[in-house]
């Protein structure tokens, strides 16, 4: 894929619910969506508009605590991709209910569509999250990944994210925190 056909990575505007809702549901009907969110489709859909204009404002340029980037195809293409990273502070535990003891990130929600999965987008996508979490002071970043996930697991290790040590039960299997550290 050359440049001009590479899409564009941007954080997302605050009055684009109805494509950031999509490009969720869409994200949530993938195969492995089970391993890979913590929401269903049934539930995600069924949430009113004024969810999604709130989480959508919230993630956009201006949020203080929660970033989301997206993937723009070029020409009008539609996005092809996300990532979110949340800012976490010590002394407040995660949705997981593991406790922070530190200034980081966790990068969550990462979806890329199948004909743009193996392009490299998905580092590009980690790269300005990554990025964004430096900039305000983030120790490292981190993310959870089922254990089952092997497509997952590969991407990040190949972006430098690492096994920390901690696996977080869900029911019979497990959540692995992967980290990066500031070089």
């Amino acid at each position: 894929m050359d440049d001009r056909q590479r899409p564009v990575i941007r954080v997302i505007r605050a009055g684009e619910w109805r494509e950031m809702k999509a490009l969720r549901l869409l994200s949530l009907q993938d195969p492995v969506a089970h391993l890979a969110f913590a929401e269903t489709y049934e539930n995600a859909a069924s949430k009113p508009d004024a969810f999604w204009q709130e989480r959508t404002a919230g993630a956009a340029e201006g949020g203080v605590a929660v970033r989301q980037f997206v993937a723009e195809a070029p020409g009008g293409g539609g996005w092809a991709g996300t990532v979110s990273v949340l800012l976490e502070t010590p002394g407040e535990s995660d949705f997981l209910g593991v406790p922070i003891e530190r200034r980081q990130a966790q990068v969550v929600g990462v979806f890329v569509k199948p004909e743009y999965r193996g392009t490299g987008l998905i580092g590009e996508l980690l790269e300005a999250a990554v990025a964004w979490a430096w900039e305000r002071g983030a120790e490292q970043v981190r993310l959870y990944v089922h254990e089952r996930n092997g497509r997952a697991v590969g991407a990040y290790r190949r972006h430098g994210f690492r096994p920390s040590g901690l696996k977080v039960a869900d029911g019979d299997e497990y959540e692995l925190e992967l980290v990066l550290s500031k070089a």
